[in-house]
């Protein structure tokens, strides 16, 4: 049973940062990609960033790139979202996910396992 628990999220004045986690346990997921998304108040969930598990390769919607951070650590197969430059428009829960494979889909349907999220504020 694969299991993702998220931490750090919090409220943060604008042009802050944090730093968000998801340990994983469950399954090895060295054939698997992981993802953060996210869902605002009355918005779809959307990608953020995602990393190929095996060799780190990464991905990020155009609104993340730049500030955002996504990375593995093999040995505590935990993910991890560094964000920085915060925006209200940020404001989310923030979710991680492991993908069917490890094509760093950004389409929410290629994930079969989510934590339950993280909450975000980011104030102005």
């Amino acid at each position: 049973q694969v299991q993702l628990v998220e931490s750090g999220g919090g409220l943060v004045q604008a042009g802050g940062s944090l730093r968000l986690s998801c340990a994983a346990s469950g399954r090895t997921f060295s054939s698997r990609g992981m993802a953060w998304f996210r869902q605002g108040p009355g918005k779809e969930r959307e990608f953020v960033a995602a990393i190929r598990w095996s060799d780190g390769s990464t991905t990020y919607a155009d609104s993340a790139k730049g500030r955002f951070t996504i990375s593995r650590d093999n040995a505590k197969n935990t993910l991890s979202l560094q964000m920085n430059g915060l925006k209200p428009e940020d404001t989310a829960v923030y979710y991680c996910a492991v993908e069917r494979i490890a094509t760093m889909n950004p389409w929410p349907d290629g994930y079969d396992y989510w934590g339950q999220g993280t909450q975000v504020t980011v104030s102005s």
